[in-house]
């Protein structure tokens, strides 16, 4: 950035500042159509949680069926209304509990809550910027996501139930609102609501890229970036890249659906019927689908290895390994992801050489990870750890990013993959390495930036019982299907009883929806600690964790702009931890050199 970039940058912000210091916001324009992406971040905190509430709800009630297939649950029927009948779950209704649960924890909790809550957060306090780059376009992110909710929700109560056919929605199943109840209207706000949501993840991505690029404050070069500020800004472009196709895809499916086209459809027979739709063809889907559906993995999860390299180098007191490998290592797994969605669709009939290649592409992924992995520890051995909340949680998402990416490296194989695809082995890998490591990423960040969220502190104690009674329940749940998996235990079917070859799991399906409903039981731990914390919790310091990045210069609670005078000038990179010959065992960024001249290298004696 040109010092003529920077003064004008300046005078924006002060101009910011002086136009928020005479303009006094009424509670409308502070809370809820806010421009301010501290409040916008909250927002989309909250919304998180009350979707990872929804999402786990509709879990613990499928996973009531498969644990006892054949018991009748007749306290449902007031909840559920005409989707139990004599106790007994309604076999599409089920398919929509599967279909809305994979939606809302994918989409809007690990997507929209996960990045929505700390892009927005960290991006201008940690690279010394008084706001995005667009306050208006940030707010209309949200609002497009709040809509997008509104569409989801009203669509678990309409009469003909919400979208069914998996959250992957494959046609001809979505295609056709006439082929189950699950494909009808609740199908149609299904897609309605997933376009409003691609436009808010447009806008957001769009903003933070800006802000990161532009909006630096003095002395912020790339490389003195912290990891999360590199994570969120190749989530976004991620984001940009691959969220337009799903988009497409979407307006595709409308388009078979109530106008008569056959991009999807072809020799479609119902009660014996033939359709008059000719030349479509479902794999397009397929393909449209993953394009983006093989990067989404990697925008849910990149956000995380970013705040879990941020929490594992402030609790162990050790500068990160390996900073520029960790950067290098998040841009190839960014790269990469963009040519293995094919993975998915080894069973569809492709070419064998072609699923060769998609096969070496995928194996390939796995060494940026790997490298990611080996740092984390590096990190960590011999490092004084401070076991905080937050650092726990930091390193269990370690724990299970290495679980589950190894049975990655089994399903990355096409061979094996035929045998396994659509198999609970499936599942357990893809919830391990993705789901409840993203989600303990997600509370690993909460725990860790509470205090700047909120000005308090959480209450430790409780986030040790969440902690450990919600890690022990992930594997309880997940590891044991690894098993089934390989006995051939197929995903989303309603009952199993009917088949004599698995009804010896009938005892391991009741042992893992028991742990099902205790780990979601935990999450109300957390629910109360948040809430409570927010009110009540113990008053928070400026900087309770002793840490580098800038945000922890702000005031306790910042006001709009954050810094109350001129933004501090960034000198050094944000992991100098422990460094020999300090006085302390941290240098925030913004403490010149001339200040530490007991512990500077020789290189650093010159860089003021």
């Amino acid at each position: 950035m040109s010092s003529t970039d920077i003064t004008i940058n300046k005078d924006v912000h002060h101009a910011h500042e002086e136009h928020d210091h005479h303009h006094e916001q009424n509670f409308i324009e502070k809370y809820i159509f806010s421009q301010d992406h501290k409040v916008i971040a909250k927002q989309y905190l909250f919304a998180g949680i009350f979707w990872g509430f929804i999402g786990g709800f509709l879990s613990i009630l499928f996973r009531l069926q498969l644990g006892w297939p054949e018991a009748t649950f007749t306290f449902l029927e007031p909840i559920l209304g005409g989707w139990v009948v004599n106790g007994k779950l309604d076999p599409e209704f089920y398919l929509s509990l599967v279909t809305m649960h994979g939606t809302i924890m994918v989409f809007f909790v690990l997507t929209a809550g996960l990045s929505g809550t700390f892009a927005n957060f960290l991006i201008p306090l940690q690279i010394g910027a008084r706001d995005m780059a667009s306050g208006f376009m940030n707010m209309l992110s949200f609002w497009f996501f709040f809509l997008s909710s509104v569409v989801m929700f009203i669509s678990l109560f309409i009469e003909t139930g919400p979208a069914g056919g998996g959250w992957t929605v494959y046609p001809p199943l979505s295609a056709l609102p006439q082929a189950i109840s699950g494909s009808g209207t609740g199908m149609t706000l299904w897609l309605i609501s997933m376009a409003l949501f691609i436009v808010s993840q447009l806008l957001g991505g769009v903003n933070y890229i800006t802000t990161i690029i532009n909006l630096r404050t003095k002395g912020m070069s790339m490389t003195k970036m912290p990891l999360t500020i590199w994570s969120l800004l190749l989530t976004a472009i991620l984001g940009l890249l691959s969220f337009p196709v799903l988009l497409s895809a979407a307006l595709l499916l409308i388009f078979d659906r109530s106008f008569g086209t056959s991009f999807f459809l072809s020799d479609i027979y119902i009660a014996g019927e033939a359709l008059a739709n000719t030349g479509g063809s479902p794999i397009l889907f397929q393909h449209l689908f993953w394009f983006l559906g093989h990067p989404e993995v990697y925008i849910v999860i990149l956000p995380t290895f970013g705040i879990v390299s941020e929490v594992i180098a402030t609790n162990a007191r050790k500068p990160i390994f390996g900073y520029r490998a960790m950067i290098g290592s998040m841009l190839g797994i960014a790269l990469l992801s963009f040519v293995v969605w094919a993975h998915h669709m080894f069973v569809t009939g492709m070419n064998p050489f072609l699923g060769s290649v998609f096969m070496f592409l995928t194996l390939i992924i796995a060494v940026p990870s790997a490298v990611k992995v080996f740092n984390w520890i590096a990190t960590l051995w011999r490092g004084n750890i401070r076991f905080t909340a937050a650092m726990m949680f930091a390193v269990a998402f370690v724990s299970l990013f290495i679980s589950g990416g190894l049975t990655g490296i089994i399903l990355g194989n096409s061979a094996l993959d035929i045998q396994l695809h659509d198999t609970y082995f499936v599942i357990a890998h893809f919830h391990l390495v993705m789901g409840a490591a993203a989600i303990f990423g997600m509370f690993c960040g909460i725990y860790h930036w509470f205090p700047k969220l909120f000005g308090r502190m959480m209450d430790e104690k409780l986030g040790f019982i969440h902690f450990w009674m919600t890690f022990i329940a992930v594997y309880l749940i997940f590891m044991p299907m690894h098993y089934l998996g390989i006995a051939g235990f197929p995903r989303r079917y309603y009952s199993w009883t009917g088949f004599d070859s698995f009804n010896m799991f009938t005892d391991m399906n009741t042992f893992i929806s028991i742990a099902a409903i205790i780990g979601f039981g935990a999450q109300f731990i957390f629910l109360f600690n948040f809430f409570y914390s927010i009110f009540k919790g113990r008053r928070a310091t400026a900087n309770p964790w002793h840490s580098n990045t800038l945000e922890w210069t702000t005031p306790i609670n910042p006001g709009h702009g954050n810094w109350p005078g001129e933004i501090p000038t960034v000198y050094r990179w944000p992991y100098d931890y422990s460094k020999p010959g300090a006085e302390e065992d941290y240098i925030p960024q913004n403490v010149p050199f001339s200040q530490t001249q007991s512990s500077n290298m020789p290189y650093e004696r010159d860089l003021e």
